[in-house]
């Protein structure tokens, strides 16, 4: 089902979700697919729909830092690094707070976060607090940045908030403080030299 990112779309996208359904969504880097972390069920959707291996965790999407702090713990550089680019294309990798979200995403210890900045997800994630939120694509294929494009070649999910084209799509920058030394996992739309 493909749904306007209107008010409509997005409490029928919520309502979808909270049932255990996979949405995709239009983000401020390319378009994403989530569900409920909290949905060991829906999370497996999501890998067989990626067909990507477990081995590889998913990353989620929060409204706000304030919802990220209640499921991980924010170090003083990540710190840093939240209030300067959220909402915005960096993902942090943090110790992991929430027990049930370590289990239900199978997490070892850390947590991939990030709060973005598109107006669609926000209004989504206004509902919904958190989101699973991994790229729309075939694991290993480039990521989708084009509504039309996902309709034609991408299927298995339940809705697509239709987003149109996202302007100026590139993946997010991923970063990791390990011993109070930054470390970027993948350079993506912040480039390293902006986070020193």
């Amino acid at each position: 089902m493909i749904l306007p990112c209107n008010e409509s779309g997005i409490r029928d996208a919520y309502d979808t979700i909270k049932k255990g359904g996979v949405v995709v969504f239009p983000t401020d880097t390319v378009y994403g697919i989530g569900c409920d972390p909290y949905n060991h069920e829906a999370v497996n959707r999501i890998y067989q729909i990626k067909g990507r291996g477990k081995i590889k965790q998913l990353p989620v999407l929060a409204y706000s830092k304030k919802d990220i702090e209640k499921i991980a713990f924010f170090d003083e550089k990540s710190e840093k690094i939240a209030d300067k680019f959220w909402p915005g294309p960096i993902t942090l990798i943090l110790k992991v707070k929430d027990k049930k979200i370590e289990v239900s995403l199978g997490l070892e210890g850390r947590i991939a976060v990030r709060v973005p900045n598109h107006p669609c997800t926000l209004d989504l994630l206004k509902k919904c607090r958190l989101l699973v939120g991994t790229s729309a694509n075939f694991s290993g294929q480039p990521s989708f940045d084009d509504s039309k494009e996902i309709s034609s070649k991408f299927s298995g999910y339940d809705i697509l908030l239709d987003g149109g084209k996202i302007a100026d799509s590139c993946e997010s920058t991923i970063v990791h403080v390990v011993s109070n030394e930054l470390k970027i996992v993948r350079e993506g739309k912040i480039k390293s030299e902006s986070l020193v």
